[in-house]
């Protein structure tokens, strides 16, 4: 049986990991030059190809490339927001990659770069469904600039069907 005691206890020793594991982040935070660190990298990469699963070229070399551009792209994304979202998205890359905070919040124990799809895809699942709105949020930031740094990259436009901008005469 669990006492108030023992669910303080708890809760206070969460905090602490998240506070250590936002503060470790912090302190090995990229510059601004650079959004993403080696951390943040791995952690889009192993995230993309399940939130766009179907989507992404399935030949190795070219679904290799086309990560790459969903990484470069989701870098500029967050580039183009605001200072106090970037700094809310460092955090939540700072949880997500710290492995105290990686196991307690996302139930991934493995590190990214070696998690399966299905532990990744069981995570962001919970998150989506998530009676806690920070995590139903921090699912949304995830896939939706994933989803737009892909769908916004040429390369993925034949699949949706989208011939491209129009152009208008000059």
């Amino acid at each position: 049986m669990t006492t108030r005691r023992r669910f303080l206890q708890v809760g206070i020793a969460g905090a602490a990991i998240l506070i250590a594991g936002g503060a470790l982040y912090r302190a090995r935070r990229p510059t601004a030059s650079r959004v993403l660190d080696d951390r943040g990298v791995e952690l889009v990469t192993a995230l993309a190809p399940v939130v766009l699963a179907g989507s992404l070229p399935t030949e190795p070399s070219a679904r290799a490339e086309a990560i790459q551009e969903v990484i470069e792209a989701f870098g500029q994304a967050v580039a183009g927001l605001g200072p106090a979202v970037q700094s809310e998205l460092h955090d939540l890359f700072g949880l997500l990659c710290f492995p105290p905070a990686r196991v307690a919040l996302a139930g991934v124990w493995s590190p990214w770069n070696e998690a399966g799809e299905s532990a990744i895809a069981g995570f962001l699942g919970r998150w989506r469904t998530s009676r806690f709105d920070l995590l139903r949020a921090g699912y949304q930031a995830l896939t939706q600039l994933l989803q737009a740094a892909w769908y916004g990259n040429p390369r993925a436009w034949s699949a949706i069907g989208y011939s491209g901008p129009p152009t208008l005469p000059a």
